[in-house]
Formats: C-alpha cells, sequence, structure tokens
C-alpha cells in the first residue's frame, strides 16, 4: 500500500525509450513518441490524484536538436498538439503548467503558446507539470551563475552572501522543491545533464520498461520503493551508532 504520509513532493522524469519501443514494433520512431505523449497524460492524472506536488518531464534537451530534421519538426509538431488540445484540461484540473529552458531556437509560434499556456495556469494552485523543453543542465547553470553576476554587477546582493541556498533562486526551477526521485526508462542508467544542481541527493529510479509502456501502476510501484528507501542526506541512520 502507499503511505499517503510519505508521497514525493517532486518526481523528476526521463522519458526514454520512444524510438526504441516504435523500432521493436515495426513502426516509425514518431509513433513511439505519439505514444509517449499518451504516457504524459496518464502519468499527471495519476501523479494528481496521488497528492504529487510537482512533476518534472524531460521532454526535449538542447541535444535533441541534433536528431534527424523531420524527427524534430514532428516533435515540435506533437508539442504545438499538446498545447493546443490539454491546456484547457490542465486548468480544468486545477494543474499549473510550467516550462523550463532557453527560448531560442524553438519556434516563434510556439514560444507563445507556451507562454500564453503559462499565464493561463500560473494561479492554479494543484499539481505543477513542469516541461524541461530545449532544457541543458550545465548550460541552466551557466545562466544562473550570469544571473547572479549581473545582480552583483547591479549592487543588488553582495558576492559575500552567496551560498548554496541563495544560488538556487536563480536557477530555471527557482520557487521549485528539489526532486525527491528521478525515474528514467528504458534501461539506461545515466542522468543525460538533466537537473544536475537539483538532484544532488534524490533517489534514482530505473526502469527496463520503455517509456510507452510506463503507467500509473509503474508510478504507484516507484513511489512504493521510495517510501521503503531512508533518506540520510549525509547523515547516518538514526538506529546505527556508526556509518
Amino acid at each position: 500500500m502507499i503511505d499517503k504520509d510519505k508521497i514525493p513532493k517532486h518526481i523528476a522524469i526521463i522519458m526514454d525509450g520512444n524510438g526504441r519501443w516504435a523500432k521493436e514494433k515495426g513502426l516509425v520512431r514518431t509513433v513511439g513518441h505519439r505514444q509517449g505523449i499518451e504516457r504524459i497524460k496518464e502519468i499527471i492524472k495519476a501523479a494528481s490524484e496521488l497528492g504529487v506536488g510537482v512533476v518534472t518531464f524531460f521532454a526535449f534537451s538542447t541535444e535533441n536538436w541534433n536528431r534527424p530534421k523531420e524527427e524534430v519538426n514532428m516533435l515540435m509538431r506533437y508539442l504545438n498538439n499538446f498545447l493546443d488540445r490539454q491546456v484547457k484540461e490542465l486548468h480544468k484540473n486545477n494543474i499549473r503548467l510550467i516550462v523550463i529552458g532557453q527560448n531560442d531556437p524553438i519556434p516563434k509560434y510556439l514560444q507563445k503558446k507556451i507562454k500564453e499556456a503559462e499565464r493561463k495556469t500560473k494561479d492554479n494552485t494543484g499539481l505543477k507539470m513542469v516541461l524541461a523543453l530545449n532544457y541543458g543542465s550545465r548550460q541552466e547553470i551557466v545562466d544562473a551563475a550570469k544571473r547572479f553576476a549581473g545582480s552583483v554587477m547591479r549592487g543588488e546582493i553582495d558576492i559575500e552572501g552567496l551560498d548554496t541556498e541563495a544560488f538556487s533562486r536563480y536557477f530555471y526551477t527557482a520557487g521549485l522543491p528539489d526532486p525527491d526521485i528521478l525515474i528514467r526508462t528504458s534501461g539506461e542508467m545515466r542522468i543525460s545533464n538533466f537537473l544536475l544542481w537539483q538532484l544532488s541527493y534524490a533517489e534514482l529510479y530505473f526502469s527496463k520498461k520503455y517509456w510507452p509502456d510506463f503507467r500509473r501502476a509503474d508510478l504507484e510501484e516507484v513511489i512504493r520503493e521510495y517510501q521503503n528507501r531512508e533518506r540520510r542526506f549525509g547523515g547516518i541512520d538514526a538506529g546505527k551508532k556508526d556509518n
């Protein structure tokens, strides 16, 4: 059973394996991505019902622009369709949409739709759905350093006042709790330049399932696994004298 008092506040997900799922079924890669979007919708609904506060999906990395142009264009169309069809549903269910990452070279029409979707849902108080889009964690850290340097130059903050908590306010994820657990599907066991700063103390869960096969039952299993782990944050087991 899931302990409703120990639900993770923030779950981060690397949705991996769409293309391989399609290939193994003799389908084109874009079919896998389309099925992957259906899983996003299912997992969002489940997370909201379970009481999770934030779910962050690694939707498109800065490196993904190197994929074939036809595939990139299709992914942008899928994003456009998602915004057209799902934002109203998110809003109806009190879900807030937040998009993190760099704007360019995302097409301008999509940038406009993203901003409108964020504006429409910004006052919603339920689950926060975060899309990491055109996102790379190293670039995020560089951007945070630039913003901090700008604050120092403008006299808004003293350089000696910088600590980890203050620096976190310059990240794309400012105001959000750090992830409690990272899920990566498809059996790959790496972080892939995703939320490097924020995942410092997160639990890691690697599923062998491809993302299109990851369902609500799998999310519930991850949460049960999370609840059975002991998070010490660098400390020791309270029941042991030394470690």
